[in-house]
């Protein structure tokens, strides 16, 4: 059974813009990420210039690695939000309280080197806020999404097809997520030219992520046991450490560098599904095996979410796990090996208040009837 569109949209690139709203749903945590060691710049070393940095947005889950980083790199950073997910996070940092429907006076007689949007979802809303700073600020930089790509094709660089847009009117972020990112970037494109910039985030994975999508492979696997690793062995997994996206955007801010970029790891061009499996296997003690089992027998039993960053190299959505981010290591992307995201996306959810733990999506139960199912068919 192929999925839609529609069908795994709440489980793929429209969550991971959805982690980034600070208090957009049930699932944003309101606790404070602890940096994990190395992590968000500090061992990178000062920026060549100090710059100011404003961040719209800034206390979700990409927000806090973006602020850790740009502060150890040196540069004076300013927050603008509506100051209600997790207030005083940041007790050094300025923060403007506002809105962006209607609610801007805040950043009016203000000027900053870079902007860093963050919380850009509407495309009325985006227009507002850039025309606003264009004279204030030096270069604009975008989160957009790897969403805004028609997924059905094989392979996605930046020039790929991009998602026809249907109801240019409506403001609906649920159901036109990727077609309201696409009119987002082009007004950000329009009003700044070559002082804007677009960053195409794939999956966001990292300490503090609270969608649990790369979260639960390495928790699953840490249980131990017989795990269900689903499809194919070759199938495509891709994402990108919140840290390595955060380092990015900063050192394109730096560099002054403009154009689009897709961001998506763990390498130049993603990993398998093996690959991703096994490599988390090698940062537990915990005795785990594999049983791989069929895509369409999975498919016909189970709803996309419960075994997540699995997607079909086949059908309409088969670009999903293939992009391409040449370009972005061009231009200065790196990234981390999968074994510390890994280790330390663990690490920090360990930590978690059991409560908070208890939201993963496991449920051994089901699992062991699946491959019961599987090996008795």
């Amino acid at each position: 059974m192929t999925m839609t569109r529609r069908e795994f949209t709440g489980t793929s690139l429209v969550a991971a813009g959805a982690a980034a709203l600070p208090a957009g749903g049930a699932a944003a945590s309101t606790r404070e990420t602890r940096p994990s060691p190395g992590a968000d710049g500090a061992s990178a070393g000062r920026a060549a210039r100090a710059g100011r940095l404003l961040i719209l947005g800034g206390t979700g889950f990409i927000g806090p690695h973006m602020v850790r980083h740009a502060l150890a790199r040196g540069h004076e950073v300013t927050l603008f939000n509506r100051g209600r997910s997790n207030p005083g996070l940041f007790p050094g940092v300025e923060t403007l309280i506002g809105d962006r429907d209607g609610a801007l006076d805040a950043l009016r007689g203000k000027e900053w080197d870079y902007v860093i949007d963050n919380s850009g979802y509407v495309p009325r809303l985006v227009r507002d806020s850039a025309n606003l700073l264009r004279d204030a600020v030096g270069r604009y930089l975008f989160t957009s999404t790897g969403s805004v790509y028609d997924f059905d094709q094989d392979e996605l660089p930046e020039d790929a097809r991009l998602l026809e847009v249907t109801d240019p009117e409506s403001e609906d972020v649920g159901r036109y997520y990727g077609e309201l990112k696409v009119m987002c970037e082009e007004a950000v494109q329009e009003i700044y030219g070559d002082r804007g910039t677009v960053a195409r985030l794939h999956v966001v994975a990292g300490p503090g992520d609270p969608t649990d999508r790369f979260t639960y492979w390495p928790a699953r696997i840490h249980r131990g046991g017989e795990v269900i690793a689903p499809g194919d062995m070759d199938n495509p997994v891709q994402f990108i450490d919140v840290r390595d996206l955060a380092e990015f955007c900063m050192h394109l801010l730096e560099e002054d560098t403009g154009g689009i970029f897709n961001v998506a790891g763990p390498t130049l061009d993603g990993t398998r599904m093996d690959e991703f499996l096994y490599g988390i296997r090698a940062t537990v003690t915990t005795p785990v095996s594999f049983t791989w089992v069929d895509e369409d027998f999975l498919r016909n039993r189970e709803p996309p979410a419960r075994f997540p960053l699995w997607y079909s190299h086949r059908g309409p959505t088969r670009g999903l796990a293939q992009v391409r981010s040449h370009r972005g290591v061009a231009a200065g992307l790196r990234f981390r090996p999968l074994a510390v995201t890994a280790r330390e996306t663990l690490d920090w959810f360990l930590g978690e208040p059991e409560e908070r733990r208890a939201q993963l999506r496991l449920n051994l139960d089901r699992d062991a009837q699946v491959l019961a199912d599987w090996k008795s068919r």
